[in-house]
């Protein structure tokens, strides 16, 4: 279940992946398979070459893009997530979700 979103993030997240930018999208989210984790960064784009490169770079794997609809994007979680957003200078995703333990 995703929720501390705005719609308007959203768009922006999703007309970023179209035009095959890399683009992040952090929420909250519960899942009962990831106990230990509050939230989820989404990091997608629509030029699949470009995010398996992207991936690489995080030793992130190409076939753990997720390919529904219209946005291939990874799920980033715990301390991957952490550093991927460290390393991205998006430090208000990981001050508006608590993810600095």
């Amino acid at each position: 279940m995703a929720f501390g979103l705005k719609r308007a993030e959203l768009l922006q997240w999703k007309e970023s992946v179209q035009k095959g930018e890399i683009a992040f999208l952090t929420h909250f989210w519960l899942d009962d398979r990831f106990p230990g984790s509050h939230c989820v960064t989404k990091v997608g784009c629509s030029d699949v070459e470009k995010l398996a490169c992207w991936g690489k770079e995080y030793g992130l794997k190409r076939e753990w893009i997720h390919f529904d609809q219209r946005f291939p994007h990874y799920d980033l979680m715990g301390e991957i997530q952490l550093k991927v957003l460290r390393k991205q200078r998006l430090e208000n995703h990981i001050l508006r979700f608590k993810l600095n333990k």
